[in-house]
């Protein structure tokens, strides 16, 4: 007898990406990203997510008190409403962010407002929070049934004038706190009018001293401790890294994240879009962000952990952010340009 072809296994997968990404690159960046997220929730539902995606060995890793399936996750963005939770699992991700996620529906800034620059990897996206508020996500976490590791990631509505903004995070907070694994405080954002500013001074230590207070009430009411994560812009100097490190120690903030999206443009300066305003991110930010999580490292000294993101489109990427001193990372722009190939590559070669 001849040789048989052999059917793809869950460890000998698919990788159709390759394929897919030249079709869905055609199209306008938004409606790819909807026809992708449809397109994986329909491999999920029909079973086939078990012949296209690898089944990937756990590499467990402990933070915050928590049990991950292994150190690498989805960032915030990807599935701002939980639509498709299970179906970017059934990925291989050790973790899945969700949101941003405001209190009130709010449509986010006009189209087009989402930019792919392939030569370089990256993504321009100035989306401004456009999701269908907290009561429509918290229904659709119930109805996942999702059992892994759940960040979800808040943010404050865009008419909510900035001097209110912890009213938002406050409802959020409550809100979320019973489904979270982990709670994420989206205060890096480009992409809300004046929302960086509460990165600064004495708004960053009020804002976080009400968080702080509020979920240890919470934690008293639910019985549970649920961890509370900063998010941070990879554009900050110096001297607001090491304010904003002495502030998470002092009231004991369980994780950080760096970082967010950047809005220098020095590494894409003469490509026609540059001058597009919005968050960029991919390829570009990967050394400002890696530089971020290296100075919050030191400054932090192991006692609170950092979660890195930005610029990781390789498992050598992943493993930059590791060394200079995070303990989980987070994927997004690089799973647009290199697909799920890319969580599988970070895990087995970690």
């Amino acid at each position: 007898m001849g040789d048989q072809p052999v059917a793809p296994t869950r460890s000998q997968p698919m990788n159709i990406y390759p394929l897919l990404r030249p079709l869905l690159f055609s199209l306008d960046p938004e409606t790819a990203h909807e026809v992708t997220l449809k397109l994986l929730n329909a491999a999920y539902i029909s079973g086939l997510s078990k012949l296209v995606y690898p089944k990937i060995d756990d590499k467990p890793v402990n933070v915050m008190g928590l049990s991950f399936k292994n150190p690498v996750g989805l960032a915030a963005g990807l599935d701002k409403n939980g639509d498709y939770i299970n179906a970017l699992a059934a990925l291989g991700f050790g973790f899945v962010e969700i949101g941003t996620v405001t209190p009130r529906p709010q449509p986010g800034n006009p189209k087009p407002r989402l930019f792919r620059l392939p030569e370089h990897q990256a993504i321009i996206n100035r989306m401004g929070f456009n999701n269908l508020g907290i009561d429509h996500l918290l229904a659709q976490v119930k109805q996942s049934g999702y059992s892994g590791i759940l960040g979800i990631n808040i943010g404050k509505n865009f008419d909510t004038p900035i001097e209110n903004a912890a009213d938002d995070y406050l409802i959020g907070l409550r809100k979320a706190y019973t489904p979270a694994s982990y709670i994420t405080i989206n205060i890096s954002s480009p992409n809300t009018k004046n929302l960086r500013q509460l990165q600064q001074g004495d708004e960053i230590k009020s804002l976080i001293s009400v968080l702080k207070e509020e979920q240890l009430k919470l934690q008293q009411e639910h019985g549970k401790y649920v961890p509370l994560v900063l998010k941070i812009a990879p554009d900050l100097i110096d001297d607001e890294i090491t304010h904003i490190a002495r502030l998470l120690l002092e009231f004991e903030i369980d994780g950080v994240i760096a970082t967010n999206t950047t809005i220098a443009r020095d590494m894409i300066k003469d490509h026609p879009l540059a001058n597009e305003a919005g968050g960029l991110s991919g390829a570009p930010v990967k050394e400002k962000s890696t530089l971020v999580v290296r100075r919050l490292a030191a400054e932090l000294n192991g006692k609170i952990p950092v979660i890195a993101a930005g610029g990781i489109l390789t498992a050598s990427d992943a493993q930059e952010k590791l060394t200079a001193g995070a303990s989980l990372v987070q994927v997004y722009s690089g799973l647009i340009y290199r697909g799920p190939q890319l969580i599988t590559d970070i895990v087995r070669g970690l």
